[in-house]
């Protein structure tokens, strides 16, 4: 993994993040998250090439819950630090973490800084299973290791970015869309082991074997809906 350390103190850091936390949840009080009493009617999401993603209210709420309770505790909890870098290019929450002890540091791609709450979640998620405490932020797998989970996780990454996008319009950032509209239709295990070939080796042949053709019919999916090929499968950008 590669990391640029935040010019920032940890503190300015941490109050910027729940700056932003507080405008995405769309609370107007001070001080502490308050529930709003209804979320925003969610809008359909759509790409260039039409593909598009409906969410519907309920599901939201129920993401609602424990996005509030996750940004709370990354705000409030002084047992740790989420702390945010600068990336100049576009990266995947995975790209760029590093944990240290109680903190955990992420890149945030400079020219869509919204996505620093969601690349801080996925920080948070993986610190607190290296201190023990997953349980109380992902409670569908409390004791998930390896590629169970970082696919729980991503699939939390995405119910969130979803979340954000639908009822608080979100800007687009491509990463993130990628993650979420793969989720959305069935590809996050092809998403996963395609954006990581080096990862998962035992997992992703277990998959193929169980799946075949699945990695092929994913690739022809990511070019319709994204006209790209899917990460994993790009050339590097010329130095």
């Amino acid at each position: 993994m590669t990391f640029r350390s935040s010019p920032d103190r940890p503190v300015e850091v941490r109050c910027r993040w729940w700056s932003g936390a507080l405008l995405f949840a769309g609370v107007m009080a001070t001080g502490a998250c308050a529930a709003t009493s209804s979320l925003p009617t969610p809008r359909p999401l759509i790409v260039r090439s039409g593909a598009r993603i409906t969410a519907e209210q309920a599901r939201l709420g129920d993401i609602d819950v424990w996005v509030r309770a996750q940004q709370e505790n990354i705000v409030l909890d002084p047992s740790f630090w989420i702390i945010e870098g600068r990336s100049d290019e576009e990266i995947y929450p995975w790209d760029a973490l590093t944990i240290s002890s109680d903190t955990a540091e992420v890149l945030v791609y400079a020219a869509a800084p919204e996505s620093g709450s969601f690349m801080s979640l996925y920080g948070h998620f993986h610190l607190m299973k290296t201190m023990g405490r997953l349980g109380e932020f992902l409670p569908e797998a409390p004791d998930a290791v390896g590629y169970a989970l970082e696919r729980a996780i991503l699939t939390r990454i995405s119910d969130a970015w979803l979340y954000g996008r639908s009822a608080f319009d979100m800007s687009p950032y491509g990463p993130l869309d990628e993650l979420m509209f793969a989720n959305e239709h069935g590809y996050l295990d092809a998403f996963i082991f395609t954006a990581r070939p080096d990862e998962f080796e035992e997992e992703r042949r277990v998959w193929a074997e169980e799946n075949p053709g699945r990695a092929e019919g994913y690739r022809r999916w990511f070019r319709e809906t994204f006209e790209t090929e899917p990460p994993g499968r790009r050339e590097p950008e010329p130095a």
